[in-house]
């Protein structure tokens, strides 16, 4: 029977905030990415791979957090009033059918 092979070291991943991930694309568009990478301990990649996201979307990663925190908000909020819509057309045919 073969079992599967835990890894002695997990690969522990950073978060980095959308004001962190600013500065360093703004040092980088100064200093040249592969300086500031060192500099800050990342990986190159990470920072191009940041840049191509900034520049597909077209804005601050502080704008897309807020967006997609609105976006949240708003799913929760048409959920709720859908099950409203359901509990009131339910009891809508109920009162339809009693005798008056």
């Amino acid at each position: 029977m073969k079992t599967k092979k835990e890894s002695a070291n997990p690969v522990v991943r950073n978060k980095y905030t959308p004001q962190f991930k600013e500065q360093a694309l703004e040092r980088a568009d100064k200093d040249g990415i592969p300086k500031v990478a060192q500099d800050l301990g990342i990986a190159e990649s990470m920072l191009y791979s940041w840049r191509s996201i900034r520049r597909q979307i077209g804005q601050p990663f502080e704008e897309q957090k807020l967006q997609q925190a609105e976006l949240s908000r708003l799913k929760r909020e048409n959920a709720r009033l859908e099950e409203e819509v359901t509990f009131l057309k339910k009891a809508a045919a109920y009162f339809a059918k009693m005798p008056k």
